[in-house]
């Protein structure tokens, strides 16, 4: 089973508070190539919480930006995440690994997600 480790002992960098500036400098640190990406979606991400009057868009953005730090701040989960990622990709949907490939990537998100979240629970 993938699993994350329990404790921050590893991590590249101690995991952030759900702010966006806490998000963006930790993202700046453990994967800086997707900084643009993260500004871009926060534009979109502010633009429809504004149109829509919830705070609902906002409260995804920092779930899904804190996920990928999570995962991030592991470079040995990170490099079988983006190892999985690849297989999904250019694997054919018929072939076994495709299958393997795509639970992998579900399971280290499904974890990240759950460690983010139990996390807030004990800070907040």
């Amino acid at each position: 089973m993938t699993t994350l480790p329990a404790h921050d002992g590893g991590a590249l960098i101690p995991r952030p508070e759900k702010t966006f500036p806490a998000l963006r400098a930790a993202l700046a640190q453990v994967a800086p190539s997707r900084l643009a990406e993260m500004t871009t979606e926060r534009d979109t991400v502010f633009t429809m919480a504004t149109q829509s009057n919830s705070f609902g868009p906002i409260a995804m953005f920092q779930l899904k930006w804190a996920t990928v730090i999570e995962v991030e701040r592991f470079p040995e989960v990170a490099r079988r995440l983006r190892a999985a990622e690849h297989a999904a990709q250019t694997l054919e949907r018929e072939n076994p690994g495709w299958r393997v490939a795509m639970d992998e990537i579900r399971q280290i998100m499904d974890i990240a997600r759950a460690e983010v979240t139990r996390a807030e629970g004990r800070d907040g």
